[in-house]
């Protein structure tokens, strides 16, 4: 069938690039347009940003117009409404992976500092028995709703958290929000919906200059490493109703200084250096692609965390480990989501790419698990892909070709059967299948 395309992402020409050479390497490359007018009466696909889609249209003409988002999905990318969905999931099945596949989590809805008091006696209770119970375990606050590290804030009392908020109405009378993303402050009365995570204590701790990415330099030797905090970054596909795929070139994303507890900086909470502990990579423009590797790579690298041997290094096996953690997390998080079909609403012409972001930690040796813990942070759509950097550009255009060809092309009458593709490296990769089920309408 003899499609048009519809490709329009104004803000991020690195994904328009890959979408439109995605899709003219498939069999019969559609015609691809700038403007939805162009595709009046014919199949078509919308390949764009969610904003500029017609999801009416998606609704209408469900058996000749795919496009490349779910139209109802909050459940997923919104983190307040991502805790509320696993937590209606695993009190529903409390035998559920999630249950200890992701941090304990609160959430809450706050304008101004002073409203934390009534919350300590309410939906933070538990939380502060917690606080006061001893000041050895910290929490990690998060707006709702914003992305690329805005807001996130540390903290082990119930006073520092007050002046964490206290700090976000300062920065609110004084008009004081900056849109540069290496500014993590936000205005509290514009966000409204935080959620609190418990801290995760014992992360993995590596040193990606063990894996050098410039030509001609060398591994420092193992006395001049330093472990540093990083969170893994997986890229989620979704088909249809429903198919769930993970791409299996998963990215590490390292912070840009060497980890150190949390209890161990000098001052109060509010005021600590949050770099060794946050590993977004818009917080590093300065550090290029420097602190960011593929899992892969990470074979072999000695483990710098404080309960690893002096010669111990991450084997294939863990690697392996954690794929199939993430896999299982992946398809249990869907089936929650599916739970709430108020917030997510899955179709069966739509697609959508994903990024997940999980954290490894070290664990009582399981014999299912592995002896490392993946733990699911959040979850992003459209999410940042420049931060990948031009090194590892390679694997985003596999990641798009095989979208195009496994999610695309069978919907205009190719190939029904996800494909496995050869990469630009000449090695062979296929989406990984975490979960396939049939919705009844």
């Amino acid at each position: 069938m003899q499609f048009t395309a519809f490709v329009y992402w104004p803000s991020a020409p690195l994904t328009e690039s890959l979408v439109r050479r995605a899709l003219q390497r498939l069999p019969s490359p559609p015609a691809i347009v700038s403007s939805l007018s162009s595709c009046a009466g014919q199949p078509t696909l919308q390949w764009s940003t969610y904003d500029a889609m017609d999801h009416e249209l998606t609704l209408k003409k469900s058996s000749t117009v795919l496009s490349s988002s779910i139209t109802v999905r909050k459940a997923l990318i919104r983190k307040h409404f991502l805790h509320r969905c696993i937590q209606a999931y695993t009190t529903k099945y409390p035998g559920s992976l999630l249950l200890s596949s992701v941090p304990r989590t609160w959430d809450i809805e706050i304008s101004f500092a002073d409203e934390l008091d009534d919350l300590w006696g309410d939906g933070l209770w538990d939380l502060a028995v917690e606080l006061e119970k001893c000041e050895d375990i910290w929490f990690i606050l998060k707006p709702g709703m914003a992305d690329r590290g805005m807001g996130i804030r540390l903290f082990n009392s119930k006073e520092a958290l007050q002046r964490i908020f206290e700090g976000f109405d300062e920065d609110s009378d004084d008009e004081n929000e900056a849109s540069d993303c290496e500014n993590t402050g936000v205005v509290t009365s514009q966000l409204r919906h935080f959620v609190i995570q418990e801290y995760v204590a014992n992360p993995l701790l590596l040193d990606p200059q063990q894996v050098p990415i410039s030509y001609g330099e060398t591994a420092p030797p193992r006395k001049e490493l330093k472990g540093r905090k990083f969170h893994l970054r997986a890229y989620c596909v979704t088909s249809g109703a429903l198919t769930v795929y993970l791409y299996p070139r998963v990215l590490a994303l390292f912070s840009s200084e060497p980890y150190s507890n949390p209890s161990d900086g000098p001052g109060p909470s509010e005021n600590m250096d949050l770099r060794p502990h946050l590993t977004n990579t818009c917080l590093q423009r300065d550090n290029g692609e420097q602190s960011v590797r593929l899992l892969s790579e990470l074979i072999g690298c000695s483990i710098l965390s404080e309960s690893a041997s002096g010669q111990d290094k991450l084997r294939e096996d863990d690697v392996n480990s954690m794929l199939s953690q993430m896999s299982d997390i992946l398809a249990e998080t869907f089936k929650a989501a599916l739970q709430m079909p108020v917030h997510f609403q899955s179709l069966p012409n739509a697609f959508e790419l994903y990024g997940m972001d999980f954290l490894i930690s070290h664990g009582l040796r399981d014999d299912k698990k592995g002896r490392f813990q993946v733990k699911l942070l959040e979850i992003n759509s459209e999410p940042a892909i420049e931060m990948t950097g031009p090194r590892l550009k390679w694997i985003l255009e596999d990641l798009f070709e095989l979208i195009g060809k496994t999610c695309v092309e069978p919907f205009f009458g190719g190939n029904a059967e996800a494909f496995t593709v050869l990469n630009s490296r000449d090695r062979t990769t296929a989406f990984r299948t975490c979960l396939k089920i049939t919705l009844r309408a």
